[in-house]
């Protein structure tokens, strides 16, 4: 038996920090997505007289929502601090305030149930998705 063994541990998940090379916006994307989806679901739950299920459904989604909100923004500050580099500043000068923008609306979604906060991070990611993409173009 090893000392090793013996100690707690916790498992931990990262996107290579190697790096590896394989960097991907559709994870945000997806995520992004799956927030204004929950959103959609939670407006249009009953207002009044809610059943157990309606209620169950409205716990769901939150949670869903919450935990794809977090996604986005761990997805997002990926490509922020391990793909762009300082030459990607030269091609797109507002690159930070944009990443900076997308991840406080990852927080807003977390806050609230709001459809305009939904819409505005899904824009946001494709915003970024652009960007991305052609920086990606530009590094072959």
């Amino acid at each position: 038996m090893r000392l090793l063994d013996l100690l707690p541990y916790q498992t931990v998940y990262a996107h290579c920090d190697v790096p590896c090379g394989i960097y991907k916006i559709e994870p945000a994307k997806t995520a992004a997505e799956t927030v204004l989806k929950m959103v959609q679901l939670i407006e249009d739950l009953p207002k009044e007289n809610p059943t157990v299920d309606d209620r169950n459904k409205f716990v769901r989604c939150v949670v869903t929502k919450e935990e794809h909100a977090q996604k986005c923004k761990e997805e997002l500050l990926i490509l922020w601090t391990d793909f762009f580099k300082p030459e990607h500043l030269k091609m797109f000068p507002k690159l930070h305030d944009t990443f900076w923008q997308a991840a406080k609306l990852c927080s807003k979604n977390k806050q609230t149930v709001s459809l305009e906060a939904a819409k505005e991070l899904v824009s946001a990611v494709d915003e970024i998705a652009k960007i991305f993409n052609k920086a990606q173009k530009s590094n072959s």
